[in-house]
């Protein structure tokens, strides 16, 4: 692909996933009064089917994303990714007229079986990259993450104003508009020659994530890398019902708040990361990247004012410099053929800490925010997320101490 095509092809495929973010992100001040709403419980009683919600659609995702990753290998990414929105345009409607609370599992298992608009997203972005700019393209997929978190969020905080239900409609709206979007205007990114014909025995999940362990980096960086993620879920997961519950946030605050993540996250995706990683080098950005996250973490949990949750939000964003590190560092290893199968192998990695993740974390959030318990500490969570990600620092330096990427 000519360098001005794959300049065009990144503002698509950044396009595509923004507004695919904002969708998602629309949900996130509203969820946790609807859940409550639904089950006519407790606010701790909420958050724990909050937890299981992302249980049902992690498990379901992590059956699925292999095989999603291996069909676009065949058939390349632009079909795929067309699937994966559309499939997330009918979740959303789920999740808008949904009666009780066992429509909301439907909804979400349903975007878990067709969820791979990030999966494929990223092996687009590695099909378009050379070794040098990786990084820093994988980077553009944070500052998408961070732009739509700047929207999304704000955006779904005020359309709470029309009801627990007006941000499911406006996200349903979004996901199947950028549907549309993609299937006019989006290119193919993997070229014939790279494709490779289906094979179950790669597409399964067991086999999916044996494939991290084909390279000694990969298979060192597993570890490190699912510590990460589960600890991510100190903040995904619980961010929204720990803000309510300590400091009596409503959804429009949640919202501001996120938004404010959101300016965060595409700074230092979208702009730091271009500067430091070939600065300081993949490995350093991975060190200096998760030492960021854990001191964010630590603050959180501790965090007695309103002001400071804002303040060590710029800390906890400094972490995101790691992952696109991580990411260039592993993509280096894998053929072109491959990328799609490496990406549906780290996503299924990703499903299955958001297995554990969401549902631990809800449940350590849920014991320490009961008044009837002799501890109330609503920010154990994050702690739980700063010693898990101290961990993965060690980790990822015994990996990558003195180890070169061969084919960067």
């Amino acid at each position: 692909m000519a360098r001005d095509k794959k300049q065009a092809a990144m503002g698509f495929i950044f396009i595509t996933l923004l507004i695919d973010i904002i969708g998602f992100g629309i949900i996130i001040p509203i969820l946790p009064q609807l859940i409550q709403g639904l089950i006519k419980g407790s606010f701790s009683e909420a958050s724990l089917y909050g937890g299981w919600l992302i249980f049902a659609y992690s498990f379901m995702q992590f059956l699925c994303s292999p095989i999603i990753g291996n069909l676009s290998d065949q058939y390349g990414r632009r079909p795929v990714l067309l699937f994966s929105l559309f499939g997330f345009g009918i979740d959303y409607l789920f999740l808008a007229f949904a009666p009780s609370i066992m429509w909301l599992f439907v909804g979400r298992l349903v975007a878990g079986l067709t969820g791979a608009s990030i999966t494929t997203g990223s092996a687009y972005i590695a099909d378009i990259s050379t070794p040098e700019n990786k990084a820093q393209n994988f980077g553009l997929l944070g500052a998408a993450f961070g732009l739509g978190f700047i929207i999304g969020p704000v955006l779904g905080g005020y359309l709470a104003h029309f009801g627990v239900r007006g941000p499911f409609i406006g996200a349903a709206i979004l996901t199947l508009i950028n549907w549309l979007y993609g299937f006019f205007v989006l290119p193919e990114s993997l070229a014939v020659e790279n494709r490779r014909k289906f094979d179950w025995t790669r597409a399964n999940p067991v086999g999916s994530l044996k494939m991290l362990t084909k390279y000694p980096v990969i298979g060192g960086m597993v570890a490190s890398i699912t510590l990460i993620y589960i600890a991510s879920h100190a903040v995904q997961t619980t961010w929204s019902y720990y803000t309510i519950e300590k400091f009596k946030w409503d959804s429009k605050m949640v919202g501001n708040s996120l938004g404010v993540v959101g300016v965060c996250v595409m700074i230092v995706q979208g702009l730091l990361i271009r500067t430091v990683i070939p600065k300081i080098g993949q490995a350093k950005s991975v060190y200096v990247g998760l030492s960021f996250y854990a001191a964010g973490f630590l603050l959180f949990a501790l965090a007695s004012e309103t002001w400071m949750m804002f303040a060590f939000t710029a800390v906890y964003c400094l972490g995101g410099i790691a992952m696109p590190a991580i990411q260039g560092i592993i993509s280096t290893y894998v053929s072109p053929n491959e990328q799609g199968e490496l990406q549906g192998a780290l996503t299924s990695l990703m499903s299955l800490t958001s297995i554990v993740g969401p549902v631990l974390m809800t449940t350590i959030f849920a014991r320490f925010s009961s008044h009837t318990t002799g501890i109330y500490f609503p920010g154990a969570p994050f702690i739980l997320g700063c010693v898990l990600t101290v961990v993965s620092v060690i980790l990822a330096y015994r990996s990558l101490h003195g180890t070169k990427p061969t084919n960067a």
